[in-house]
């Protein structure tokens, strides 16, 4: 699908575009059903093409409205026709709303994503609550006429703080994130002969020999677990799975149900298939650590 829709490249003239996409004709509720049904039930590509292109001015539009953001339109414009695509592999003809409807909430989710990850990763955090802040600050800030205004005033913050149902300290740190410039990691420091701030970054994160070493152990738990777990009956097996690997377990009752016994006898059952569990995979450790001190012994 994406081979066939228009697109615009960054250099690319707006205009131009922009006059491009107007020959493409709007579609009659119809038209957009029969295309729609084209598409899902035959994977008719020509169909979805026609259905992409017919709303790329509501792609177009949706994507001006971010422009605030200091990123280019072009780009804001590609990210939101990669969403128009995914509305239309997922529409549905039969639910009796049109497409535009449903592709605008996929225009936004695409176009805000890319804006996320694209305007200063260590500026911004990633929880529901921040990305409402950061999508919305801007926009009340307009409105109270403080676009260009450094810090808000008091009022001004506690306003916003309540109209996003979000504590006055975050509206004050995200406006300054917002309005602080990114400065370059390899900018060098102004002190003569200590190179770049980079180099000056502690890196936190594990290096990579833990992260292979975790990595492998929990490995090896996987596998013994795996074995642990043949050597128990089918219905054992299944009991302990729902109940104790599982992330949202099963209850006596649901499985009393399903096995049609007691309670009770679920978690007897339960019980003693734990304890088969356990002693299989200290005798499979103990056997492991046999073999590692047989090799150990054949290079001394």
């Amino acid at each position: 699908m994406a081979s066939t829709v228009s697109t615009l490249a960054p250099d690319a003239s707006l205009t131009r575009y922009m006059q491009e996409i107007r020959k493409y004709p709007m579609l009659t509720h119809e038209e957009e059903e029969r295309l729609a049904r084209a598409w899902r039930d035959q994977g008719d590509n020509e169909a979805a093409h026609k259905l992409v292109n017919s709303h790329l001015r509501l792609v177009a539009k949706i994507a001006m409205g971010y422009r605030g953001y200091g990123l280019p339109v072009a780009e804001l414009i590609s990210e939101g026709n990669v969403g128009m695509m995914q509305a239309v592999k997922r529409f549905d003809p039969e639910r009796g709303f049109r497409l535009s409807t449903y592709a605008m909430w996929w225009i936004r989710a695409a176009i805000q994503e890319y804006i996320l990850h694209s305007w200063s990763l260590v500026k911004m955090g990633t929880t529901a609550a921040q990305k409402k802040l950061f999508f919305n600050l801007r926009r009340l800030k307009g409105q109270m006429q403080a676009i260009e205004d450094g810090d808000l005033q008091p009022e001004q913050v506690e306003r916003i703080a309540h109209l996003l149902d979000v504590p006055e300290e975050d509206v004050v740190n995200m406006n300054r994130r917002l309005s602080a410039a990114d400065s370059s990691l390899n900018a060098p420091i102004k002190m003569e002969g200590e190179g770049e701030w980079q180099d000056w970054l502690v890196d936190d994160s594990e290096s990579q020999e833990t992260t292979m070493a975790e990595r492998e152990e929990l490995t090896g738990r996987k596998a013994l677990l795996a074995t642990a777990l043949e050597t128990l009956t089918p219905r054992e097996r299944h009991i302990i799975t729902e109940r104790r690997l599982k992330d949202n377990p099963a209850t006596l009752e649901e499985l009393s149900q399903q096995y049609s016994i007691s309670r009770e006898r679920v978690r007897q059952i339960e019980v003693r298939g734990f304890e088969k569990l356990q002693q299989s995979m200290k005798a499979q450790v103990a056997q492991q650590r046999q073999a590692a001190a047989a090799r150990a012994l054949q290079f001394a």
